[in-house]
């Protein structure tokens, strides 16, 4: 699991380093720096880390199920009183 963080961070650190490139050096591809940070941003960067938080998580935690709806009605009630 070490291994997906570690290249998440170095796809984040690239993908930011590319789009202030862009921006900084004025040069004839700075869009075109730009535009592949974003694009690694937000196909790269996003994808792994939200492999990486919900890799170990329940989906049914966060469904809108009856039993989870009473519980919600529950602590709602908990912390009014």
């Amino acid at each position: 699991m070490k291994l997906i963080k570690s290249i998440t961070a170095i796809a984040l650190l690239t993908s930011l380093a590319s789009i202030t490139c862009g921006f900084i050096l004025d040069v004839s591809y700075s869009q075109k720096l730009i535009g592949f940070g974003v694009v690694g941003l937000f196909l790269v960067v996003f994808p792994l880390f939200s492999y990486y938080r919900w890799k170990d998580k329940d989906f049914k935690d966060y469904m809108l199920t009856q039993e989870n709806l009473d519980k919600m009605r529950k602590t709602q009630k908990e912390k009014k009183l």
